[in-house]
Parts: C-alpha cells; structure tokens; sequence
C-alpha cells in the first residue's frame, strides 16, 4: 500500500500512535499527529519522530482530521474522548493501529485475542514457531517492552512468513479488513466495565476478529465455553479446540500435554516439566502449541519450546522465596477472572492482595476461590475498600484490623483493609505471613489510582519482596 499524496491523521502519542506515525511516514504519507497532553514524557516521544512529520501536543485540529485520507486512533483514548466524538458527528471513521499495519504485512497472520492470557500466548506462540525454524515476529497490544507494536512489524526490511498479534477489545473495535489466516480465543470474562457500559459491548468488540472469516480461516477456541461459542457462531472456516479432555485438538491426559492434530496423537511434554507456574498457564501452553502446530511447526520445535518457556514478568512471577514463603507478582491480573485463575492455580495458601483502580467488577465473585484457597486479603488502593466489603458480604466474616494476628487453625478467611502504600500492604502481608504460605499480588484491578501501569505497580512489589529477603 502507497500513502503517497495521502494525508494521514494519527491520534495518541503512545507506542502504537509513535509506530503508526513512522510507518505512515515511511510508505508516503503527510502526517499529522495530535495528543491532548503536554507533559515531559509525551514530548520527549515527540522527539522520535522525523522533522517531516506535524505534531500538535495539547489538542487535536479536528479539521485537519476531517480532511485526512485515513485516521488512526491509538487503543488507550477512550471512544467517549471529545476529539472521537467529534470526528463521529462530523461522519469520520477512523481505525486501529493494528488494521492500519495489517494492511503492509506480507506474511501469514495469527491473531489472539480474549481476556486473560493473551500476551503469554502470543509469545509461546511466536516461541514455538522460532524453535520449529520458521520465522515469526510478535507484536501487537503485548505492550511492557515484550514485543513492538504492529506497525513496527510492518517496517522490517526482512518480513517474516507468520506474524503473530496480540488484539484488544479496543484494537478489535476498529478493524475493517483485518483477517487472521488463524484466529485465537484464549477465554471471555467481564472485563473493562469502567470503559464499556456492558458486557455485551465488551464481548461483542471481542467478536470482531471473526468478521472477514472464509473458508480457509482456523479457529483455535476453548472447547465447552459457551461465550465463546456464541461468538464464533456463524463464523466460516476450520475449529479446533483446546482443553476439556481428549475430544479436544489440545488436552492433558495422564499427567503429559498432548496434541490431536491430523487424527494422530503427539505428545509433547510431561505437565511436571512445564517451567511456567500455575494450571492457567497449562491451558496458555495447550492453546499456543496448538496455535503454532496449525501454522507449520514441528512436534520436537514445540516439545523443545515448552520446556524452555519461561514466566513473563508481572504474570505469576516468582520474585522471592524467603523463611518459607513465596513471594509471587501477578500486577497483570486486572481483573476478577485473572485473580480467580491465580488463586486456583496454587498450591498452598494464599495471602491476597486485591485493590488498584476500581473497574466496577463484582468482587463477591471471587468468594468461592478465596474459601478455598486464600488464608487473608489484604484490600488496598481505591478498590480496596469496595472489594473487602463485598466479600464481607459473600463469605460472612468481618473485617479486621490490618494488625490483628491470623489464627492459624481457622479455615475461614481473614480480611483486612490497609490504607496507605504499597509499603504499608506488605508490612501487613510480612506480618500475617507463615511459613508455607504465598504471598500473591493479584489485585483484580488496573494500577492507576497509584501507579502508572501494572509493570511499574509489579516492579515497585517486586522490589519490595527482595527486600524482605
């Protein structure tokens, strides 16, 4: 595709705003780039793009956006933003950066979606595929420094035969032509209710990666998720299912991880050896294998990339083990299913800290994980209080003073509340703490009552846990 003698609108100066821009820049394009902020950070991204390219910091000339060929909306500004609203009274449609870079992309696309796991997926994905020989590049929504945006893929000089993208909701929302050669659903739980106004709109955004289906199109789903079921319905091209047994394409049988592919059984690797912490993370590497076996790679590439796979920060991440107790980041889980599958993924008893941002989730829905794994929540943050009432509420126990001390011989658990940093939690976590016992970050919220993102909230509880050692 040409951009010469196009004008080229680009909104947000983030990762996938800065990466649209140089594309479009690249490939022709008169380019103009607008962010409402002003502050230090966004204007030294200013400084990584070339003199050719306009950049307006502190406002949006909603003019010049009328009159571009194409408007591409970062996934971070909100479809409720003044500037969006504008431009939709006006009759402008704008699309996604993702769909903007699909449409320079050479190769073979597999694109992921869902609510949980979608970034280890996409990486085990890519991982597998690398370890197989074939050449693959990640990218997409992955964000943490872990892989570039799409547009970035799009600019190398040497494209490789399988790209593999991580979609948002907010991504997915704006696609037009973007067609996965495999599309992926890792799994559908209420998500981002503070952004949507139901979880029909959030699941139906989800929905969008089946649009431009055909025949040829693979499906790699969850076999018995009803959700997701209901949003493939229709769908035209090949399923194949992960989990739930063996009538699945990808299931567990006899304590080893195991592929039905072409009518023939391969096993891949022991459950025991998978490096990755957790049975969530089980399901992630089921649906990656799968995911990569379909796109070309060998049995031994895959068998060979699960044993070298290794935990991603902020997902499960072991950060300390001290006096007998584990110290784990989970800052990525940000929502109730997230925490849920943390929980229930464990082994021994959980010290819980929940709190962050509220995205307006019921948190009585996590009762039935916490009875049965957790010894005491610690709420913390903005949600904190919200969080510990209702499961007051769900589970029939007070709560306590943050200094009370825990009876051990008790299976009912204990709640606190801590107002205060991340400082003051883990003071409380230390205190509570016995040997035996994890101490798990899983806040089922976003980071930005106090933090700037869940790697920045997952680093500082990182640090905090090697200094307990």
């Amino acid at each position: 595709m040409d951009l010469s003698g196009m004008n080229v609108a680009v909104i947000g100066l983030g990762a996938s705003g800065i990466a649209a821009a140089r594309l479009a820049a690249e490939k022709g394009g008169d380019v103009y780039v607008s962010d409402s902020r002003t502050d230090d950070a966004v204007a030294a991204r200013r400084a990584k793009l070339g003199d050719g390219t306009h950049v307006e910091l502190g406002g949006h000339d909603v003019d010049r956006m009328v009159d571009a060929d194409l408007v591409v909306a970062s996934p971070g500004i909100s479809p409720d933003a003044p500037v969006l609203r504008e431009l939709a009274e006006r009759g402008v449609c704008w699309i996604s950066e993702p769909e903007f870079a699909c449409r320079f992309f050479s190769g073979a696309l597999i694109g992921i979606t869902g609510t949980n796991g979608k970034t280890t997926t996409t990486l085990l994905v890519d991982h597998f595929l690398r370890a197989s020989g074939i050449r693959s590049a990640a990218g997409g929504n992955v964000g943490g420094g872990l892989a570039p945006a799409a547009s970035d893929l799009a600019r190398l000089d040497d494209p490789p035969d399988w790209i593999v993208l991580e979609m948002s909701s907010f991504q997915l929302a704006r696609v037009e032509t973007f067609q996965p050669d495999i599309g992926v659903v890792t799994n559908l739980s209420p998500d981002h209710l503070d952004r949507y106004d139901s979880v029909d709109s959030y699941y139906a955004d989800k929905a969008r990666l089946f649009d431009n289906a055909t025949e040829e199109s693979l499906w790699v789903l969850p076999a018995g998720d009803e959700e997701v079921e209901r949003l493939a319905a229709g769908a035209r091209g090949r399923r194949y299912t992960f989990g739930e047994g063996a009538g699945s394409s990808a299931f567990v049988a006899d304590g080893e991880l195991i592929l039905r592919f072409e009518g023939e059984i391969e096993p891949l690797l022991p459950r025991s050896d998978l490096p990755l912490l957790g049975a969530h993370n089980v399901a992630n590497a089921l649906t990656a294998a799968l995911t990569a076996r379909l796109a070309g790679a060998a049995p031994g590439g895959i068998t060979a990339g699960l044993g070298s796979a290794r935990a991603l920060p902020h997902r499960l991440e072991l950060v300390s083990d001290h006096a007998g107790v584990l110290w784990i980041n989970d800052s990525k889980a940000t929502n109730v299913a997230a925490t849920s599958s943390a929980l229930t993924s464990l082994d021994r008893p959980v010290v819980l800290l929940l709190g962050g941002k509220d995205k307006g989730e019921d948190f009585g829905q996590l009762a039935g994980a916490v009875r049965s794994h957790v010894r005491v929540v610690i709420g913390y943050g903005e949600a904190g209080p919200r969080a510990t009432r209702e499961l007051s509420a769900a589970l029939g126990v007070d709560v306590e003073a943050a200094t009370d001390v825990c009876d051990p011989s008790t299976t009912t658990p204990s709640l606190r509340l801590v107002e205060g940093s991340l400082e003051d939690v883990m003071a409380c976590a230390l205190f509570v703490a016995e040997p035996g016992n994890a101490v798990l970050l899983s806040p089922a919220c976003s980071s930005f009552d106090m933090y700037e993102s869940y790697e920045h909230r997952g680093r500082h509880f990182t640090r905090l846990a090697q200094a307990v050692a």
